[in-house]
């Protein structure tokens, strides 16, 4: 263990004021959000998915957990984590676990962006409690994502959603990607806690292509095929969707210097009553409007770390709803409490 005594240092300095605060959640959110998607088993239920689990959802709830400083709750859902999905030969996690089901896991594929919050969770939990195991697990998650998603495509180095099905050989419009699986504000740390890996060409690699494919008139699509100049992938749907809505709170809270990307993305995603939409890219049509205030809040916090415009009171708060905005809802307070407080007064 002595080899991850500067990593721990390194993360506890990185991470900073947050490793030390008891919460930086609002009173009361952490415990409504547990008590709506936490068993008693560890698993975070995607209520608006047949109650199945995942990777991603795994990944949320131990970084959630460390903001709301819970250790034994992350321990909980790391517990979870790593006795149902962590069962596949390379290191990484399964995507999906599926109750009733047997066995559980009805797709072993992994899914990068789970893979990734769960390294961030795990990492972020050891340097906030000091616990080498967290950091340990961190870090061997982590060089597995190095060594099996990062690859190099037209001088960027990218990340592959998944480890099987996506490359240029496996699909004729290979390789694809979806952006939407850059969690920006990981890379740092993975940086530290696998060093031999582009993790800096990665985190910039993401953000070149996103600004090449996003446009004042036109949103990206969520699957986008790389074989030739950037389009939607084949078999998917040619849409800005749901795993996209996250792209500009994952931007914001990584850093706020992408005023270009976030304004572009939010003024295309955004309605004008501040409700969210899935759009047609073909077309440009909003095939649905999303007024939760998880996903409502997305443009607000943008618009108030930009502009100084006010959230609106009733996004302040927190009453969950189903898994993936009340999620979503979180990590955008989270962030407004740590570094824009006046946002939420």
């Amino acid at each position: 263990m002595r080899s991850l005594t500067p990593l721990l240092f390194a993360l506890l300095l990185a991470w900073g004021t947050p490793a030390m605060a008891a919460s930086s959640l609002p009173p009361g959110a952490w415990e409504s959000y547990r008590a709506s998607f936490l068993d008693a088993s560890g698993r975070i239920v995607d209520t608006g998915n047949h109650g199945i689990s995942h990777s991603e959802g795994q990944g949320y709830g131990l970084l959630l957990a460390v903001m709301a400083d819970d250790q034994a709750n992350f321990d909980r859902i790391w517990s979870f984590t790593r006795t149902q999905l962590l069962v596949r030969d390379d290191g990484l996690a399964a995507w999906r676990w599926t109750p009733g089901s047997e066995p559980p896991v009805t797709d072993l594929n992994d899914a990068s962006d789970g893979d990734i919050l769960i390294a961030l969770g795990l990492a972020r939990g050891g340097a906030k409690w000091q616990r080498s195991d967290l950091t340990e697990a961190a870090a061997t998650l982590a060089g597995f994502i190095g060594a099996r998603l990062l690859f190099a495509h037209d001088g960027q180095t990218l990340l592959r959603p998944g480890v099987s099905g996506f490359d240029r050989g496996e699909r004729a419009d290979g390789p694809v990607v979806n952006l939407s699986y850059w969690v920006f504000e990981a890379f740092g740390e993975l940086a530290a806690l696998a060093p031999g890996h582009d993790w800096s060409g990665a985190e910039g690699g993401g953000r070149h292509l996103l600004a090449s494919v996003l446009t004042d008139a036109a949103l990206p699509p969520e699957w986008l095929s790389l074989a030739q100049r950037p389009k939607p992938a084949a078999g998917f749907p040619a849409e800005f969707g749901y795993n996209a809505l996250r792209l500009p709170l994952y931007l914001l809270r990584a850093r706020e210097g992408d005023t270009d990307l976030l304004r572009k993305l939010t003024a295309g995603m955004t309605d004008a009553n501040g409700n969210l939409r899935i759009v047609d890219l073909a077309s440009g049509a909003t095939k649905e409007t999303l007024s939760d205030p998880g996903y409502r809040i997305i443009p607000a916090a943008v618009a108030c770390v930009l502009e100084g415009t006010p959230v609106p009171e009733d996004l302040r708060g927190f009453a969950p709803t189903l898994y993936y905005p009340s999620t979503l809802h979180l990590l955008a307070l989270d962030a407004l409490n740590e570094r824009h407080p006046e946002c939420l007064r």
